[in-house]
């Protein structure tokens, strides 16, 4: 693949991935938006969905990483080269912060009335009143919808959590190339990579909101910081670290157990 094909391919699909993810994560979190409180299974099987049509997306272009952890480990194991790395991961960070670019003007209105909301606004002290500052650092009402954060804030648990969700994503794409003779699984492999994501976030995701992707979270976080919301608080960038060096600590990890096995 040339430059140009990654370049395209990864920045493409993983605006897509984050609109969709994000998206579904806007509407059920948004005040005056039709899916509010739809829940959990909502949001695991729309981040689900997201990953399936931005596989489909740039499969064919770029290989569809859409991840750090993914190239990391695709790196480790050999299929790709270690000299396209930096180029994959760029392109998937500066894709992720315009998938949440996007996802903000998809929900303007809904951002507008959300933060401007008085009970929303009088909420804020009150709940931040309840909890350790310390253990808890102060993140924005909207915080959630660009990217994760702990139920239980414990680094160790954190870490782990997101260490060993992104191994079973990294190992279950891996071994896509075990099948069909070596030939992998060809577009019905997006399919099963989206069906994980989902078995994932149901299984796995309660702890931490199952970040598995550094730039799924980072992206959207700087972006988050930058863009004009009112009363949106911090960005809790003390947790931020976290879904950034436990994904990429699991697709290395994965890769290990592929070769070793």
């Amino acid at each position: 693949m040339s430059s140009h094909d990654i370049f395209l391919g990864e920045t493409i699909g993983t605006a897509v991935l984050i609109l969709l993810g994000g998206g579904v994560c806007a509407a059920v979190t948004l005040k005056r938006s039709k899916a509010k409180d739809a829940g959990w299974l909502a949001i695991t099987f729309g981040w689900g969905f997201a990953v399936l049509t931005a596989a489909y997306l740039a499969g064919g272009v770029s290989g569809a990483h859409l991840n750090p952890a993914v190239t990391v480990g695709l790196a480790v194991e050999g299929g790709t080269k270690w000299n396209d790395v930096p180029l994959y991961l760029a392109s998937q960070l500066l894709g992720a912060m315009i998938g949440a670019v996007l996802v903000w003007a998809t929900y303007y209105g809904q951002f507008q009335a959300h933060l401007t909301d008085p009970e929303i606004i009088a909420a804020q002290p009150a709940e931040e009143g309840l909890v350790d500052q310390k253990a808890a650092p102060k993140a924005g009402p909207v915080l959630g919808v660009f990217s994760t954060g702990p139920e239980i804030r414990n680094v160790v648990q954190n870490l782990v959590t997101e260490v060993i969700a992104t191994t079973v994503l990294v190992l279950a794409i891996l071994t896509q190339g075990l099948n069909d003779g070596g030939n992998g699984l060809g577009t019905l492999g997006a399919l099963i990579t989206a069906l994980v994501v989902v078995g994932i976030g149901l299984s796995l995701g309660g702890p931490t909101g199952y970040a598995i992707n550094p730039v799924r979270d980072l992206g959207p976080r700087i972006v988050h910081a930058l863009l004009p919301l009112p009363n949106k608080g911090g960005s809790d960038w003390s947790y931020a670290w976290i879904p950034v060096v436990g994904p990429l600590i699991g697709g290395a990890l994965a890769a290990c157990i592929f070769k070793l096995f």
